[in-house]
């Protein structure tokens, strides 16, 4: 069956692959745990394997370790493979071969057997410590990573790891240890023994500008002692137009146009013009439009979106129409998101009721709103408090295959409950889960606490149904909503369901109001059961703060004179 098998690989058109099938069949036929017990010797001669030895070549090997999807039949065969018996062509593996083993290794995380690997092989050199330290910091593992770059400053000639310090450095800029990143860097530079390249300026650059250290980054790229190339530019630019110091963006587009060998392209005009556009200067913004099209670089949607957004934000929706419309002559298609801007700057005007007819015109023009353009809409009309404007922005979403999200409807419940429209916050709020949207923990609470607050006997059931919800949705009650409910059935005079209330506060490790606290207290003395309010007062008394303790014992003296007709004195006694 063997020599049938073999007899048709030398037919094929591609043996290698052929050949790699067989192999792996033969391969799978092994226990991956035995195969992990083999000592680091394994045999060399192995009777199911023998038949391929003249066979052997790099190609067949990387063919064979690439596609076994258990990492020790790939480790067995590349074992075997370096030394069978007999063989006939007097096979060895070339490094290449070693180095797609240890990425396979590497790939499934198998640190300790890549690290075995490394050190049975002698594979110690800056190239193969920096997939290590790659591998180190894709998996979390910083201390490991940091740990084999030392590593390769001792193994390494001269201690000149560059590869190994690059990866560490992205490795750290990735994970957002910045300082740890310039630390290192730092390091490496008063050291003077790892020649830095252009890479290494451009990591450390981009660390600092990720979190604002615009100063230190422009520190770095003027102490370079490499030609800065495209990225090194880009990432420093980007970093002045974040931090809106367009004098300083510019001298670098300035610095680029000067030294002739990273000349501006798309990606650093569309940079400048969306740093100037954010900061509202509308004209310097479409001179660099004007200027990147004179140099041969056609805008793209970005470029064109930027300039949307700048006039958008300052509300100049009319020109930001204009550019629009230029940018579909230019062959520019619609896009969802320079819509959204649009509808912002709509808002932003104060011209609301033209951003809601937007959203038909968009749909006319076969560009989809999104959640995002609906809800710029929706919470302009909330912010103008129009609620029944907003809810039916909401449904007419629904009604178009959109679903809202939980901001937006928080932002109509908020409204709603604000003008005392408590119906149509419950209706609102009973609508959510019917379209598949789960209520949050801030949708419930503006509920109960309006419902709560009406004062009225008739929404007590109301409010019951929607705490059960709540809790049947996984929330859980705080401090307000057990002040909210404790106030409600205190006037209401049902101190049962108010003393229930107090104690599931207790229980769940929340305080209630002073303000529901007095309500509480003052309904059990108006009937009477002064010893029982007490007692619950002084359990809540007892798990309260500080500040809380003295605020509540004062409710409950004062109310104990009044109650009873004795001083404050005779009363905290």
């Amino acid at each position: 069956m063997a020599s049938k098998a073999l007899t048709n690989h030398s037919l094929s058109s591609n043996p290698y692959s052929s050949l790699a099938t067989t192999i792996t069949k033969i391969l799978q036929t092994f226990n991956p745990d035995f195969l992990n017990a083999i000592p680091q010797k394994v045999p060399l001669n192995i009777p199911a394997l023998t038949q391929f030895s003249p066979h052997l070549n790099p190609n067949l090997v990387l063919q064979v370790i690439k596609t076994q999807t258990n990492h020790n039949h790939a480790l067995f065969f590349f074992d075997w493979a370096s030394r069978p018996s007999p063989n006939p062509t007097n096979y060895f593996h070339p490094f290449r071969c070693y180095v797609t083993m240890f990425e396979i290794l590497l790939y499934h995380r198998l640190f300790t057997a890549a690290t075995h690997f490394l050190n049975s092989h002698r594979m110690h050199s800056d190239f193969i410590i920096a997939k290590m330290i790659k591998a180190c910091g894709a998996a979390g593992n910083i201390r490991g990573a940091i740990g084999w770059f030392y590593r390769a400053k001792r193994v390494e000639k001269h201690g000149n790891c560059i590869s190994s310090c690059n990866n560490l450095l992205g490795v750290l800029v990735r994970d957002n240890q910045i300082k740890k990143a310039g630390a290192i860097f730092d390091q490496v530079v008063t050291e003077g023994v790892i020649k830095l390249d252009v890479v290494t300026y451009t990591i450390i650059i981009r660390g600092y500008c990720k979190i604002g250290r615009i100063e230190d980054a422009a520190k770095v790229f003027d102490e370079m002692q490499c030609r800065p190339n495209m990225v090194t530019y880009g990432t420093l630019l980007s970093g002045f137009c974040k931090k809106g110091m367009m004098v300083e963006a510019q001298q670098i587009v300035d610095k680029m146009i000067t030294n002739q060998d990273c000349l501006p392209d798309l990606v650093t005009y569309t940079t400048l013009i969306d740093g100037y556009a954010k900061k509202g200067d509308m004209g310097t913004a479409m001179a660099c439009l004007d200027e990147m099209i004179r140099q041969g670089i056609e805008p793209n949607l970005i470029t064109y979106s930027a300039i949307i957004n700048g006039f958008c934000l300052i509300g100049k929706v009319d020109e930001a129409k204009k550019i629009m419309a230029n940018m579909r002559l230019n062959g520019g298609k619609d896009h969802v998101f320079t819509h959204t801007s649009l509808l912002k700057g709509f808002c932003i005007a104060g011209r609301v009721d033209e951003g809601r007819k937007h959203l038909d015109e968009m749909i006319t023009l076969g560009v989809k709103p999104d959640v995002v353009a609906y809800g710029v809409v929706v919470n302009e009309y909330c912010k103008l408090g129009n609620a029944n404007e907003a809810t039916a922005l909401l449904r007419e979403m629904v009604a178009r295959g959109t679903q809202p999200s939980v901001i937006s409807c928080n932002a109509v419940l908020k409204v709603l409950v604000e003008r005392g429209e408590v119906d149509e916050a419950v209706i609102l709020l009973k609508w959510m889960p019917e379209i598949g949207l789960a209520p949050n923990f801030l949708s419930y609470v503006n509920v109960i606490s309006s419902l709560s607050n009406t004062g009225i006997a008739t929404r007590v059931q109301q409010v019951g149904e929607v705490v059960d919800s709540m809790r049947r949705d996984g929330h859980k009650l705080d401090h307000r909503t057990y002040s909210s409910l404790t106030m409600m059935y205190s006037k209401n005079g049902d101190m049962e369901m108010a003393a229930r209330v107090v104690s599931d506060a207790i229980r769940d490790g929340n305080v209630i109001s002073v303000e529901s606290f007095a309500v509480f207290v003052e309904g059990y003395f108006a009937k009477e059961n002064i010893a029982e309010a007490e007692q619950i007062a002084l359990e809540l008394i007892k798990r309260s703060s500080a500040t809380m303790l003295d605020k509540y014992l004062k409710v409950l003296n004062e109310l104990k004179c009044k109650y009873l007709d004795c001083t404050l004195s005779e009363a905290s006694l």
